[in-house]
């Protein structure tokens, strides 16, 4: 793992990872966070969606304590699972940071 993922590691804030570190749960909330830091955006959110979803009632609260993430994105991620047409591109349209130089128009 190189520096960057290290950095994009998430602790897993819920109660068991807190007192029992090295139980089998703490293990793979610590693997569930090193498979999210190596996906991009739109997998990250689908991931997470996944998961919440396998975990029913109470998931996407759940999979926030275990990733950090947004609840509003691993509802983004649920809807983008359960939509059955094709999503091109990682963001929406006009999503991102704005271009450094703007084009300029030849007169």
């Amino acid at each position: 793992m190189n520096e960057s993922q290290s950095e994009r590691l998430h602790r897993c804030q819920c109660q068991t990872c807190h007192d029992h570190p090295y139980s089998r749960v703490a293990q793979e909330h610590r693997a569930i966070n090193r498979v999210l830091a190596g996906l991009d955006e739109k997998s990250r959110r689908r991931f997470a969606g996944l998961l919440a979803l396998r975990l029913g009632r109470g998931g996407v609260q759940r999979v926030h304590d275990i990733t950090g993430m947004s609840r509003t994105t691993i509802g983004v991620g649920q809807a983008e699972l359960r939509r059955t047409d094709r999503v091109k591109g990682v963001r929406r349209a006009g999503g991102g940071r704005p271009a450094v130089e703007k084009s300029v128009r030849a007169s």
